[in-house]
């Protein structure tokens, strides 16, 4: 036993999901079609990037291999290396959705086996009686949107508006969520997470199926041109439906150092130390920090959310190859911190694929790349579950297996 570091790396499937045509999403690949775009010089953009899709840690990490594993095919154009190192292979979903919660709950162990509730895609998402509920519980006039949207969309086709009326602008997407998009300054940062609190509360009370998360976009700039998200977005989740690997550990005596939004996403159960940051080199940053602080038996659990939330619903494919090699590039420096018994797992918690249509996830599999001093390389068999990730760092750690999934190590 000595110390675990899990790192999702939101979004970053690798195609090949058994049941991804029940979602729409047959033929997605997040990483192939990346990497066949950057093969094709489809994905340079100046100054940024240009050229075939360079990972050379995460390849020799088994990343290709484990992409082989899920679709039959290296990604196109990428350079396969000669040698592997640490345990790879791929892992399917079996949670009912392919969104955050779904896929970070999973990964710790408690599959979603319960059915989402969503808002409908046609039409006013949000029935009148919510509406009403949540501006009278709310103080406000009113609300903007009520629709499905594109985050950064309707926030330049609202802004304006929202800052005149005061009402905040309200939206949804395939994802089981209530998004609140309002002006850090004309609206207020606390009176936007206090709205959403509300929200939340009474979500819970409405019938119909759980709504997974309440999300707070705050954004500034004075125009629609001007106006840009800022990093002090909040997500108000409902709890997991059973204890996760995060409860396990914390009910042992470990301490669970989450970074970035995971605290959020298992509504701050399990959770022994908070960090936040934004962006993925900030995050990175951080979780070196927290890497000094971690102790025998800890984990450190990140999640590096702007391939996601910049690149992967945005659908720009050079941004998401070039925050993939920037990260790349860093990885050596976990290396380092790394002490004798550590393990470090790379994973991920669904797919979106940017070249795929709309702008929502995509059902994919996920990477499993796990290295540390005196592990050897191993393929590991393509697993049925994400939960095999959390029961692989339970052994690692010494705490008893949970009732979902089964350890690698």
């Amino acid at each position: 036993m000595a110390r675990a570091f899990l790192f999702v790396l939101d979004s970053f499937g690798i195609g090949g999901g058994p049941d991804a045509k029940a979602f729409g999403d047959l033929g997605a690949n997040t990483l192939g079609h990346i990497a066949e775009c950057c093969a094709a010089g489809a994905a340079d953009r100046a100054g940024l990037r240009q050229g075939p899709l360079r990972l050379p840690n995460m390849s020799a990490l088994g990343l290709l291999h484990a992409a082989r594993a899920a679709t039959g095919a290296f990604p196109p154009g990428m350079e396969v290396p000669q040698r592997v190192f640490g345990y790879h292979g791929a892992a399917s979903e079996v949670s009912n959705g392919k969104d955050t919660p779904s896929g970070h709950w999973e990964i710790a162990g408690t599959p979603v086996t319960f059915d989402w509730g969503y808002f409908p895609s046609e039409g006013d998402a949000f029935e009148p009686d919510l509406v009403e509920a949540i501006c009278s519980a709310g103080k406000v006039p009113g609300i903007l949107g009520n629709c499905h949207a594109s985050g950064t969309d309707i926030i330049a086709r609202h802004g304006l508006e929202h800052m005149r009326s005061g009402k905040p602008i309200c939206y949804t997407s395939s994802d089981s969520v209530f998004q609140v998009a309002a002006h850090e300054g004309a609206f207020g940062l606390d009176r936007l997470l206090a709205f959403c609190e509300t929200v939340r509360k009474i979500l819970d009370e409405r019938p119909g199926g759980r709504i997974g998360r309440v999300i707070a976009r705050p954004f500034t700039g004075e125009r629609p041109e001007t106006f840009e998200r800022t990093g002090n977005r909040r997500d108000y989740s409902v709890p997991p439906p059973e204890p996760t690997l995060l409860d396990r550990l914390t009910d042992a005596g470990r301490t669970v150092h989450a970074v970035g939004k995971i605290g959020d996403i298992f509504a701050h159960r399990g959770i022994g130390t908070l960090t936040k940051a934004n962006g993925n080199m900030a995050l990175f940053d951080a979780t070196l920090r927290v890497m000094d602080d971690a102790r025998d038996g800890d984990l450190v659990f990140t999640n590096f959310v702007d391939f996601d939330m910049l690149y992967g619903h945005r659908r720009d494919v050079p941004g998401y190859a070039a925050a993939l090699e920037a990260f790349d590039r860093r990885l050596p420096e976990v290396d380092r911190k790394l002490k004798p018994g550590d393990i470090v797992l790379l994973t991920a918690d669904h797919g979106c694929d940017p070249t795929w249509r709309g702008t929502d996830h995509t059902r994919e599999r996920v990477p499993i790349m796990s290295f540390g001093p005196g592990i050897r390389s191993r393929r590991i068999e393509t697993r049925t579950t994400f939960a095999d990730i959390g029961e692989s760092i339970a052994r690692h750690l010494g705490i008893p297996p949970g009732p979902h999934g089964r350890s690698f190590l």
